[in-house]
């Protein structure tokens, strides 16, 4: 066969082969209001029970059986757990623990979890396991898009054949503050990153899921900002600052009366016709 044939096949042949390859776009987040194990009126009977300075747990949800490139989930049930930090920096993780009031801040294994997850009660007794008092539970949402179309999660994507259309991948951090104690919930933060980009750029798994890094990451830097506000209205709230005392002046000291010298008689002068001895 001619040798200029039988290179132009094999370049044929890769072509076809990098045309046909897929990305598939990983699962969804975890809606929150699914972990809930408790009725309308016992969650309105919950109190925060939190001492502070507080231990800080931290835990991050996504559905069940969640992969990506970078990170592997565990558990099985209504949800899973990410224990691999591949969007959270060590800088992120700073921040929250050097915020007012926070004593110490932990991440939760697999080693102290239930293999079936379920509640949020799952997650508050492993964060028991580490002395915690409040547990900070989040998720990512992440949305691949090429134009006006989502591709929605579990997706698989042809690479090589997307149009020259602007794509962009979407993430959201969605998070709840936690009573280790009670499962009182002392608030929410949400924040959404965007990282935009032309389609034809998609042509690798690799391009795609550098995007969606890139979009998780931003999305949980903009997160810890939300959360700092979350924590300060949290203390406002939640933790007493006795008031200061007002300050007594000090009593007066008493002024000494003046000493009064008795009067001095005047000496009696001799009268005539008197004698004196």
């Amino acid at each position: 066969m001619n040798r200029r044939i039988l290179v132009s096949l094999l370049a044929l042949g890769l072509a076809i082969v990098q045309g046909c390859a897929t990305y598939t776009t990983p699962a969804a987040g975890v809606n929150m209001s699914t972990l809930g194990d408790d009725d309308i009126v016992e969650l309105m009977a919950l109190e925060p029970a939190a001492q502070f300075p507080a231990r800080l747990a931290m835990v991050r949800v996504q559905s069940s059986g969640y992969r990506s490139l970078t990170a592997d989930s565990y558990g099985t049930g209504s949800f899973s757990v990410v224990t691999t930090r591949d969007v959270e920096s060590e800088e992120d993780v700073q921040r929250i623990a050097a915020l007012d009031n926070v004593a110490a801040v932990a991440p939760i294994t697999r080693l102290i979890l239930p293999q079936e997850l379920n509640t949020i009660k799952d997650l508050r007794l492993g964060a028991a396991r580490l002395k915690a008092d409040m547990l900070l539970i989040y998720t990512l949402d992440t949305r691949f898009n090429v134009e006006s179309t989502s591709l929605g999660p579990l997706s698989a994507v042809t690479l090589g054949f997307l149009p020259n259309k602007e794509a962009f991948v979407s993430a959201t951090t969605s998070a709840l503050l936690v009573d280790v104690r009670t499962g009182f919930i002392y608030g929410t933060a949400e924040s959404t990153a965007r990282e935009s980009q032309r389609a034809s750029m998609w042509n690798s798994e690799a391009a795609i899921d550098n995007a969606r890094q890139l979009a998780e990451r931003n999305s949980f830097r903009d997160f810890v900002g939300k959360f700092e506000t979350l924590w300060q209205a949290t203390l406002a709230e939640h933790v007493k600052v006795e008031a200061p005392r007002p300050l007594t002046p000090p009593a007066p000291s008493p002024v000494p009366e003046p000493t009064v010298k008795p009067p001095v008689p005047p000496a009696l002068e001799p009268q005539p016709g008197t004698y004196t001895f």
